[in-house]
């Protein structure tokens, strides 16, 4: 089938110019921008492209449809310059209709799953877009909501840093179990799993939502080592100091360079949240333990003062 990929692709890609002669809005400002409603005139495009495809084509009684047979219809296979599919696009510009039409061809495929230059699949599309609806039928159509984009991020961190309820609880939802601990659990790129982001952010209901839901209260940064009581701290948010401690964080926990929660408090402002772990941090743990820096000059000190002798001759040998 002939696709005339040029037309539809041209329009949808905004890093071109359009007919008028002014610079079309990229991708990108569109998304930070809340993503703008689709311009009448690129939607008809969209749709009278998707008809020409006959995506909506029922096959014969006598010919399996190519989910059946494991073969893709021949417009799962089309794809941008910037690696969206037609199902991606459909999701940036909120094309209802043509996006339920394309994910229920391809339940249970690969297809669902397909990662765009940016490593995104389409349910990262719909939180980015904020489509609660969509992230529904993508997640009980069987795409895969462990897949991470360029950021190492999951669609469930992207729902968490932005604190974004409505597709947080959908996606919570209707996660198999063992994918829902997976992302709950998977640090991005940045070392933060998804209740160190929503600690970070101060989002006290998805905290209490992720703990409920088995996410270890007292896991730690894969940078530093710091647990969501140590940033609750950094930010010096004593109601989530409060909810944390409530919920059984560990305030003896230490961070990779020896420190607790309490040890933060030296220099902050907040004097509730140290009398908050005052109590509750072991004693022997209060004290801010000797820096490694120290013990470096320290021992440079004691070198300076021995007398060390070189013999340039000896030792460079002649």
């Amino acid at each position: 089938m002939d696709l005339h990929r040029t037309s539809i692709l041209n329009q949808m890609d905004y890093s071109r110019e359009s007919k008028e002669g002014k610079a079309a809005q990229s991708t990108d400002e569109r998304l930070d921008s809340g993503l703008d409603s689709l311009k009448e005139e690129d939607y008809q495009a969209v749709a009278a492209e998707i008809l020409r495809l006959q995506l909506e084509y029922e096959p014969p009684q006598h010919k399996q449809a190519p989910a059946v047979t494991g073969e893709l219809y021949e417009w799962q296979t089309q794809i941008t310059e910037e690696g969206d599919t037609l199902l991606h696009l459909a999701i940036i510009h909120e094309a209802k209709d043509y996006i339920k039409t394309m994910v229920d061809l391809s339940k249970n495929t690969d297809f669902l799953n397909t990662q765009n230059d940016l490593r995104q699949t389409p349910l990262h599309l719909a939180v980015i877009t904020n489509q609660p609806d969509v992230c529904h039928s993508l997640l009980v159509s069987g795409c895969d909501p462990t897949l991470v984009d360029n950021s190492g991020d999951t669609p469930l961190h992207i729902a968490c840093r932005h604190g974004n309820l409505h597709c947080f609880s959908v996606i919570t939802q209707n996660c198999q179990p063992e994918h829902l601990h997976t992302a709950m659990a998977a640090c991005n790129y940045n070392g933060q799993n998804c209740l160190h982001l929503v600690s970070v952010y101060g989002f006290l209901s998805l905290v209490e939502k992720m703990v409920d839901l088995g996410a270890d209260i007292n896991a730690k940064e894969q940078h530093n080592g710091r647990s969501a009581l140590h940033l609750a701290v950094d930010q010096q948010n004593l109601s989530l100091v409060k909810l944390l401690l409530q919920k059984g964080a560990d305030p003896n926990q230490l961070t990779s360079g020896g420190h607790t929660p309490y040890h933060l408090t030296y220099g902050l402002d907040n004097c509730d949240i140290r009398k908050e772990l005052y109590s509750l941090t072991n004693p022997d743990l209060r004290e801010l333990p000797e820096s490694e820096s120290d013990d470096s000059e320290e021992e440079e000190d004691e070198q300076s003062d021995e007398e060390v002798g070189y013999d340039d001759i000896q030792w460079n040998g002649h």
